[in-house]
């Protein structure tokens, strides 16, 4: 029976030994487990902080381009303006040479009719509008009242008489109000 116990003493050792390596295993998985939630998160944090300050820097780019590109509208985003207004500018200095060489009034003022109609098309295309105030009622959101005009009648009440300086609008927004006289 010795024999018999032998063996079973061995085969314990080699269980124990087995139960060893699985409980070693058991802990090694365990801990690898463990730190396997840890580098997960850690990973998670650094591409979130990655993506944030990438994010950063873009928002930072595309403050920096609308500023840029905002100045540079405010500097030259009247150069289409100026552009169309140049050559009434020469109109007018051929009229200037020209007037020197004529004495006749006539032809003097058919040339700067025909610069200021020139001028008239040019802002028009440009989306400046002459705000109207004949015969119209006085309204304070387009029209100045400089004088009141007393003892006009009923029919003349609240009503432009007179227009001592023309308003003009740029695309509806009104940027000089009409200097009128206006009936009391």
């Amino acid at each position: 029976m010795e024999e018999e116990e032998a063996p079973k003493e061995e085969m314990t050792d080699t269980d124990n030994s087995a139960d060893a390596d699985n409980q070693s295993a058991t802990e090694q998985a365990e801990t690898a487990e463990e730190k396997d939630p840890l580098d997960v998160a850690l990973d998670e944090i650094a591409e979130l902080k990655d993506k944030y300050l990438r994010s950063v820097a873009e928002f930072d780019n595309y403050r920096k381009r609308t500023l840029k590109e905002r100045t540079e509208l405010i500097l030259n985003g009247g150069e289409k303006v100026i552009t169309a207004v140049l050559p009434v500018i020469d109109d007018m200095e051929r009229a200037i040479e020209n007037g020197k060489k004529t004495d006749d009034p006539t032809v003097l003022r058919e040339g700067m009719e025909l610069i200021h109609q020139k001028l008239i098309k040019i802002l028009e295309a440009q989306g400046v509008s002459q705000i109207e105030t004949e015969n119209t009622d006085f309204d304070t959101d387009i029209h100045e009242a400089v004088a009141m005009v007393p003892g006009m009648g009923d029919d003349k009440k609240g009503k432009v008489i007179d227009c001592l300086q023309k308003g003009y609008k740029l695309n509806d927004k009104v940027i000089r109000h009409a200097k009128v006289a206006v009936g009391q």
